[in-house]
């Protein structure tokens, strides 16, 4: 965000909170230094109307209130800070205790205590959906820490905590990606979706994965380079609904973004297995299946083929799903998908259903 001057910034804050007494622009007060500054840019976009209203001198009193009400402002930003301090000192307990004592605690004591560890990443979480919180705890410590000890965690509550920790620190967010990457976190999370006992922990951490590759070179490099696509594939013949959806959004978001790579998943026997997961009872995962298959035969020969493969009978399982979707407003994506993939590998046109639809 652009720097701004302190007296231009009190100037905008006047004009937005002016504002927000005549009942224009946005009447929730900010609750953090990044809102206040949202809140001064849009103030300073809106008074670059061709024709401003013109304002009146700014009176000492407001200034000294406004002057205040940023102290205020930034001062909540620092309690944030103390806030994500207290958390990781609650997690750095936890560590010294398991590392430094052999007695063994009482069980309810042992929950109290697991119980503070999940609030305290839960809080994290929330506070590090700001994006100068998330950078503040990676150079706190706060990320080495959770990737060190909390990740792979005995109790599959503090694992998938400390997924979502790290999806909420690196989405959006480039300084922090680049830093998980380097850390190896990408590898631990890969591992965590395809192996771990615990659902919950499994889709976590590939959602995790995902803000840590999607429009994020560095990570589809170090996901390549991992097998990533290998665990997709095992991710959709998971018994969890939530894991089946998010690994085929994922890869159908891959393929679409990184076309290039579609020879890498052909190669896999990647529409086999799409289409094995097309037989299963019907879900919300097969819309993105079929989604990703659309992007396998666009342009490439060898996905056409694939898909003509007589053994996977794909041509008759599309025309029996498109009789089943027809006119249900919910499913027009999906039908559409149908629709591109018999174009183009059966026939090159869509065929007449009337016989089924009598």
């Amino acid at each position: 965000m652009t720097r701004i001057r302190v007296a231009e910034l009190i100037l905008l804050i006047n004009t937005a909170f002016t504002k927000m007494a005549e009942g224009r622009g946005n009447r929730h007060h900010p609750r953090n230094l990044q809102g206040v500054l949202q809140m001064a840019v849009e103030a300073g976009s809106a008074s670059e109307d061709p024709a401003p209203a013109p304002q009146e001198p700014m009176t000492q009193e407001r200034m000294e209130f406004l002057r205040g009400a940023l102290a205020e402002v930034c001062k909540g930003q620092m309690d944030e800070v103390e806030q994500m301090k207290r958390c990781l000192e609650v997690l750095c307990r936890d560590e010294c205790k398991e590392r430094g004592s052999e007695e063994e605690e009482e069980e309810e004591e042992e929950e109290e205590e697991e119980d503070e560890r999940e609030e305290a990443l839960e809080m994290l979480s929330e506070l590090c959906e700001n994006l100068d919180n998330a950078r503040d705890l990676m150079k706190l410590g706060g990320l080495d820490l959770c990737m060190s000890r909390c990740l792979c965690h005995s109790k599959a509550g503090i694992r998938w905590r400390v997924a979502q920790l790290v999806a909420s620190c690196a989405q959006n967010m480039p300084e922090v990606q680049f830093y998980l990457l380097n850390q190896g976190a990408l590898l631990t999370l890969l591992q965590l979706t395809d192996h771990d006992a615990n659902s919950t922990v499994r889709v976590k951490a590939l959602y995790a994965v995902s803000c840590l590759v999607r429009e994020q070179e560095a990570g589809l490099r170090d996901f390549l380079s991992h097998d990533g696509f290998s665990v997709l594939m095992r991710g959709m013949q998971s018994d969890s609904e939530k894991l089946r959806t998010k690994s085929a959004f994922l890869l159908l978001n891959l393929l679409t973004s990184h076309p290039e790579h579609k020879d890498t998943v052909l190669s896999m026997g990647m529409v086999q297995q799409l289409v094995s997961v097309l037989r299963s009872p019907h879900s919300s995962v097969h819309e993105h299946v079929l989604g990703a298959l659309c992007c396998l035969v666009e342009d490439s020969t060898r996905g056409v083929s694939d898909c003509r493969d007589p053994s996977l009978g794909l041509e008759e399982l599309l025309n029996q799903r498109v009789q089943d979707l027809r006119g249900r407003e919910e499913s027009l994506e999906e039908l559409e998908f149908c629709e591109r993939l018999r174009v183009a590998c059966f026939q090159g046109q869509p065929q007449d259903d009337n016989g089924m639809d009598r």
